[in-house]
């Protein structure tokens, strides 16, 4: 790859150089600035060492030992006056220790999204200069201060926690929506809804979802005959796209026995609503979602909600990195009061990851389930597994935050066929949630109690809107 490689760096060093040289040009009697030649030579650099990082994020963090004694053809050639001056690069030798980390890692070929190179420390590069044939390093004082420019600048860029980060696939196709804010909804009333019971009345209710969601629709309480009934009834969903996702709310006639009749539907998209400001929308029922059906005369009665968007704070749960792996973004709040701090309603995010090394006397086929807040939740479950992977997440809208609570999760197995003792205890962990609040998120591997060697990789996340 190295002939490839010098063509494409040396292509960046000219890009990167040339606005550099033209700050100089016409200053100092300079005409201008450019290379002569520009090749890093026939001698790749060679890699004496190679260290992988194990992380608890989705990424693999390579950290290589960099040599470099090269036979670099690097000329450049300065118009002063009507001078010619030739300044060669000679003798180049380089020691770096770059980190190269591949994120986040996707089930999509090659099976990351992106690279991010950056250096540990600065490096050691050494050199010579040639000018009309004599080495001016031999100059007294000049050797070091050339180098120390040479770190300086270098620091400057991708010093770790700075990186260079390339794209290998679009974000487009490998993005896992995540949630960004909470869609506060307030059913108000409906009004001249349709007559479907006998009687001459209906039984209406309210259900409300968001587009894209797999999770179960929303629910008012059922309004017994009554066609303009009023429901003054909160609810919040998660938003992960606002501008592409859509309220859809469908109104329905209860119905003791068989299907409940549909009475109109109606939709709003999100990206008509501003942030923090709550609006009324009086709708007009409608009995499908083409509106422009010109069979569909018949008037539904009207729906009033009113709704409003609000997103996450930018800075809740911000990684930010340190020199022993990874810690958090405090977002420069004064920890003396918690709940002033801390206060508000947010969304917890808890994401199972994974297991290792859980094993049952009987049968192993491990699944979790988490208990929070008397809401239970369980992830698939994988037969035959040692270390699962579930990567599952399950999401709680909270009024306040969780300080000085804790989060229960089990794991356990079940026996795909019939059994007396179907269900087997691997294990189980209580986590704190209080360092989530303070820190906004935590991801971490947990020793699973009542368990030999048996671990769970958890990753909490707290943020308020």
């Amino acid at each position: 790859m190295w002939p490839y490689l010098d063509k494409a760096i040396c292509a960046q060093i000219r890009s990167a150089t040339e606005p550099m040289f033209a700050e100089y040009v016409g200053k100092y009697q300079i005409e201008a600035i450019e290379f002569d030649n520009l090749s890093l030579g026939t001698i790749p650099p060679e890699i004496h060492g190679l260290k992988v990082c194990e992380t608890n994020e989705k990424e693999l963090v390579l950290e290589p030992a960099v040599r470099w004694a090269g036979n670099p053809n690097i000329v450049l050639t300065l118009k002063l006056l009507s001078f010619r001056i030739t300044i060669q690069l000679v003798d180049l030798q380089i020691f770096m220790a770059p980190r190269i980390t591949l994120k986040p890692l996707v089930p999509n070929f090659p099976c990351f999204a992106t690279v991010a190179v950056s250096l540990l420390w600065k490096p050691d590069v050494d050199f010579g200069m040639s000018i009309l044939g004599g080495d001016i390093m031999a100059i007294p004082g000049l050797y070091q201060f050339v180098q120390k420019t040479i770190k300086r600048q270098l620091a400057s860029l991708y010093i770790w926690p700075q990186a260079l980060e390339i794209p290998i696939l679009d974000s487009a196709t490998v993005a896992v929506k995540k949630p960004v804010g909470i869609l506060h909804v307030k059913v108000v009333r409906a009004q001249k809804l349709l007559k479907k019971d006998i009687l001459g009345t209906s039984d209406p209710y309210v259900k409300l979802n968001l587009s894209g969601e797999r999770l179960p629709s929303k629910k008012t309480t059922i309004k017994k005959r009554n066609l303009n009934p009023e429901w003054n009834e909160k609810f919040k969903l998660i938003v992960k796209d606002p501008g592409s996702q859509v309220l859809q709310l469908q109104v329905f006639d209860w119905d003791k026995v068989g299907n409940h009749d549909r009475l109109g539907m109606q939709f709003v998209p999100l990206k008509f609503l501003t942030p923090y400001e709550t609006k009324e929308f009086k709708l007009d029922l409608l009995k499908h979602t083409d509106s422009y059906d010109p069979q569909d005369k018949k008037q539904r009665g009207k729906i009033v909600v009113e709704l409003m968007y609000a997103p996450f704070r930018a800075d809740s749960g911000k990684l930010e990195g340190t020199q022993d792996g990874y810690s958090r973004k405090e977002s420069g709040f004064d920890r003396t009061s918690d709940s002033e701090v801390f206060g508000g309603a947010g969304l917890l995010s808890v994401l199972i990851q994974g297991a290792e090394d859980v094993e049952g006397e009987r049968h192993n086929n491990p699944f979790a389930v988490v208990f929070f807040r008397g809401e239970t939740k369980r992830t698939k479950m994988i037969k035959r597994a040692r270390d699962p992977l579930w990567n599952e997440e399950f999401h709680y809208m909270l009024e306040e935050p969780p300080l000085n609570e804790k989060i229960h999760i089990e794991v356990m197995s079940k026996r795909t066929g019939f059994s007396f003792r179907s269900k087997e205890h691997l294990g189980n962990v209580d986590i704190n949630l209080t360092d989530v609040v303070h820190n906004g998120r935590i991801n971490q591997k947990y020793h699973l109690i009542d368990s030999k060697n048996g671990v769970i990789h958890v990753a909490i996340k707290w943020v308020t809107a």
